[in-house]
């Protein structure tokens, strides 16, 4: 998988109190701002084309971009107003050159191994497949159920659980059917796609127990400098 578009539109007000002023992709972490781990990290995984999906402050971003990645094969989508996470994609999706791209977000780094979820989206011919984290004693996420044959078999709210499959937030999505489904301009990947299609859809799973981060409260992104200083990622 060649393409893929990054959310980086969030406000971060949970993490206002750690880094003011800042779109919280931009946050410093270990020497850098966070959205640069996650370039370098699929980079190194094969991805050549980056669709941007911004929104606050966006001029700090592609001000950063231009300035350090002058040679990168990069565009910008910019949300006028808030289109929710289904809406920034649905946008960028309309500037994809490639039939299949990576959903990604600004804010989490999850270093799945990109050719086992290309592989399992081609084969099974799906609409969207998910990277799914293993995890343990948490009630942050929910829960994503699969089947024997990997289809999303179910979605659970967030609640505490002893261990679950949660939702990574990258997504293999076949384009051209995406933008066929007529949803509306301002709606929640996560809700009105996923959660309301999946029975209807080729949707599937893929379980990756790799690293994952997600600093979107400030324990995490005080994680993240730790962790991510020495680590190559």
């Amino acid at each position: 998988m060649k393409e893929c578009i990054i959310l980086a539109g969030g406000l971060g007000t949970r993490l206002r109190g750690a880094v003011p002023d800042l779109p919280k992709c931009m946050a410093p972490v270990a020497g850098k701002p966070f959205l640069a781990h996650v370039i370098g990290y699929f980079r190194n995984q094969g991805v050549e084309k980056f669709i941007f999906s911004l929104g606050y402050k966006h001029e700090v971003i592609q001000d950063y971009l231009e300035a350090e990645y002058p040679a990168l094969h990069k565009q910008y989508v910019i949300e006028k107003d808030p289109l929710g996470t289904g809406g920034a994609i649905q946008l960028a999706c309309r500037q994809a050159s490639e039939k299949n791209v990576l959903i990604l977000n600004g804010d989490t780094l999850f270093s799945i191994q990109l050719p086992a979820l290309t592989a399992i989206h081609e084969q099974r011919k799906a609409h969207c497949t998910l990277a799914l984290k293993p995890m343990q004693h948490f009630d942050r996420y929910g829960v994503v159920e699969m089947a024997d044959n990997g289809a999303i078999k179910s979605f659970k709210e967030k609640q505490f659980y002893e261990s679950g499959l949660i939702n990574g937030g990258i997504y293999a999505l076949q384009v051209e059917p995406f933008l066929k489904e007529g949803l509306p301009e301002i709606f929640s990947f996560e809700k009105d796609y996923l959660e309301k299609l999946y029975k209807v859809r080729p949707m599937y799973g893929v379980v990756q127990d790799e690293y994952f981060i997600d600093i979107g409260i400030p324990e995490d992104f005080e994680k993240a400098n730790r962790e991510l200083v020495n680590s190559g990622k």
